[in-house]
C-alpha cells in the first residue's frame, strides 16, 4: 500500500544518512594523513599500497553477499551488526602500532563497510511506498555520498591540524555510536520465505571481485605486468563460476531475473558508466590543479566543491523533476549535460581558466548527480521488495567497480598520451635516464626538473606539463564519448519503453 512519506519516514531517512556519509567520507579522508603515518609507522612501498587499497577490496567483494544476508537476517540488525564492526575496527586502525596491523584494520574497516551500504538502500525501499517519495530519498542518499567524498579531505585536513593522524579514524566511533542508539527506531525488514543462505556462491564472489579490483587498480597505475594479467584472468574465472552457479540454483544469492526486469540492466549499466567517466577525468583534474596550476592541496580541494555541489542539487532537483518528466528522460539529458561538461573540461591549457573549470564541473556534477540518483531508484524500485537487498549491493558493487575502471581505462588512456606527447618534446640536454624518470609520471618529470640547470628544467616542466594536459584532455574527450554514447542509448530506451 503506497502512504505518502511523513515526519516518521524522512527521520528515518535522517537516521540512515550516518552510516552514508561516514562511508563516502572514509573512501577520501585517508588521503591526507598517509604522509603523517607513513613517517610514523614506515610501511614499504607495498605495505602502503594495502593501507589504501584494502578497504576497497574487501567492500567491493563482500558487497553482494551481505545484501543477500541482510535479506534474509533482517537489513536493521545487519546495519546495526555493522555499526558495532565498524566502530571497532575504526578504534583499532586509529591506534594501530605497525603498518601490519593497520592494513589488517583496515580491512575490518571495509567488511564492515559492506554490511551498512546495502541496507542503507534495502531500508529506503521500505521506508518510502509512495514512488514519487522514494525518487526523492534515494536522490537525497546520493547527495549526502557526493558531499561526503569532498567532504573527507576537508575534515581530514582539520583533524589533522588539531590531533594525530588515528583522529580520522577515531572520528568513526561516535557516529556509530549514534547509529546504534538511534538505528533501533528504524523498521525492520527480512525476506518472509528466504531460503538456505548460500556459502557456495559467496566463496566464489571473493575470489571473483578481489583479483578483479586488484587487476584494474594495477593498470591505472600503468602496471601491466603477468601478474595483473594473472590476477584479471582468475577473477573472470571465478566470476563466469559465480554467474553459472546463479542461473541453476532455486534460490540465487544474485537473481539473475532481475535484469530481465524494464529498466534494471540499463540503469545499473548507466550509473556504472557515469562513475567510470566521472573517476576517470577527475584522475587527471586533482593532478592538473597541484602540479599544472601549481595550487596547493587545500585550494585544489576548494575547486572541486563546485563539482560536489552541482551533483547533489542534480540528484536532488533531478528527482525533482520527475514530477513532469519520466526518469529516462531525465537520465538521457543527464548524460548529455556530463557530457557537454567534458567537452568544456577538454578545452583546458596550462593557465588557469575559471570559467572553462567551474563551467565543466558544474555541468559534469549536474549530470551525474542526476544520473546516479535515478538510476539507483530505478535498479531498487524494480527488484521486488524481499529482494532490495541484493539489488542494493549489485548496485553498489557495480558503481565500486566503474570507479576502479574510470581510473585505469580513461588513466590508461591520458598516461600514454602524456608519455608519448613528452618523449617527442624532451629537451636535449636531459641525461637519458633522467627522462626516464619523467616519462613516468608528472610528478616525477617536474621532480627531475627541480634538480637540473636552470634552463633544461624549465623546458623540462614546461613540456610535462603541456604533454599532461594533452593527456587529461584525451581522457576528457574519452568521457565526453562514453555520456553522448550512453545518453543516446537511455533516451532510445525511453522512447521504445523500455526504460519508464
Amino acid at each position: 500500500m503506497m502512504v505518502k512519506a511523513g515526519l516518521r519516514e524522512w527521520a528515518g531517512l535522517a537516521i540512515l544518512m550516518l552510516p552514508v556519509l561516514l562511508i563516502s567520507v572514509t573512501v577520501t579522508v585517508l588521503l591526507f594523513a598517509l604522509p603523517a603515518l607513513t613517517a610514523e609507522l614506515r610501511p614499504s612501498g607495498a605495505q602502503q599500497l594495502w593501507i589504501v587499497d584494502v578497504y576497497a577490496f574487501l567492500l567491493a567483494g563482500l558487497l553482494i553477499p551481505m545484501g543477500n544476508l541482510g535479506d534474509r537476517i533482517g537489513r536493521r540488525r545487519l546495519l546495526l551488526l555493522g555499526a558495532v564492526a565498524f566502530g571497532a575496527a575504526s578504534a583499532a586502525a586509529a591506534f594501530a602500532p605497525t603498518a601490519e596491523l593497520l592494513i589488517l584494520a583496515r580491512g575490518l574497516q571495509g567488511a564492515a563497510a559492506a554490511t551498512l551500504m546495502p541496507p542503507t538502500l534495502a531500508l529506503i525501499r521500505v521506508l518510502f511506498t509512495d514512488p514519487r517519495g522514494l525518487r526523492m530519498a534515494i536522490a537525497i542518499w546520493a547527495a549526502v555520498f557526493t558531499l561526503g567524498s569532498v567532504a573527507g579531505p576537508v575534515a581530514g585536513g582539520w583533524l589533522l591540524e588539531h590531533f594525530w593522524w588515528g583522529s580520522v579514524f577515531l572520528v568513526n566511533v561516535p557516529i556509530m555510536l549514534l547509529l546504534l542508539v538511534l538505528g533501533p527506531l528504524l523498521p525492520e525488514y527480512r525476506d518472509p520465505e528466504p531460503g538456505r543462505f548460500d556459502l557456495a556462491s559467496a566463496g566464489l564472489v571473493l575470489p571473483a571481485a578481489l583479483p578483479l579490483v586488484y587487476a584494474v587498480k594495477r593498470a591505472a597505475e600503468q602496471d601491466f605486468s603477468p601478474l595483473t594479467w594473472a590476477a584479471a584472468g582468475i577473477g573472470l574465472v571465478f566470476a563466469a563460476l559465480f554467474l553459472r552457479r546463479q542461473r541453476t540454483r532455486p534460490e540465487p544469492m544474485l537473481d539473475l531475473a532481475l535484469f530481465r526486469r524494464p529498466g534494471f540492466g540499463l540503469s545499473l549499466a548507466a550509473a556504472t558508466l557515469a562513475v567510470f567517466a566521472l573517476v576517470g577525468t577527475f584522475y587527471f583534474i586533482t593532478q592538473y590543479l597541484m602540479s599544472v596550476l601549481s595550487l596547493r592541496p587545500v585550494v585544489a580541494g576548494l575547486m572541486i566543491v563546485p563539482a560536489a555541489v552541482s551533483s547533489a542539487a542534480g540528484s536532488v532537483l533531478g528527482a525533482g523533476l520527475t514530477r513532469r518528466l519520466r526518469p529516462g528522460q531525465v537520465m538521457g539529458a543527464g548524460m548529455l549535460c556530463g557530457a557537454a561538461g567534458f567537452l568544456l573540461i577538454a578545452r583546458l591549457g596550462t593557465q588557469a581558466d575559471l570559467p572553462l573549470l567551474f563551467g565543466g564541473q558544474i555541468l559534469l556534477g549536474w549530470g551525474i548527480g542526476s544520473v546516479q540518483a535515478l538510476a539507483s531508484g530505478l535498479v531498487v524500485s524494480t527488484a521486488p521488495p524481499e529482494k532490495a537487498g541484493s539489488a542494493s549491493g549489485l548496485f553498489e558493487s557495480a558503481t565500486e567497480f566503474g570507479q576502479a575502471l574510470g581510473a585505469a581505462v580513461l588513466g590508461s588512456i591520458g598516461m600514454a598520451v602524456y608519455r608519448a606527447g613528452l618523449a617527442a618534446s624532451m629537451p636535449e640536454q636531459v641525461p637519458p635516464e633522467r627522462a626516464a624518470l619523467a616519462g613516468e609520471t608528472l610528478g616525477g618529470a617536474l621532480a627531475t626538473a627541480a634538480d637540473l640547470a636552470s634552463a633544461a628544467g624549465t623546458a623540462l616542466a614546461a613540456a610535462a606539463r603541456a604533454a599532461y594536459v594533452d593527456g587529461m584532455r584525451t581522457a576528457a574527450l574519452a568521457g565526453a564519448v562514453v555520456m553522448l554514447a550512453m545518453g543516446i542509448l537511455v533516451l532510445r530506451a525511453h522512447r521504445s519503453g523500455q526504460l519508464c
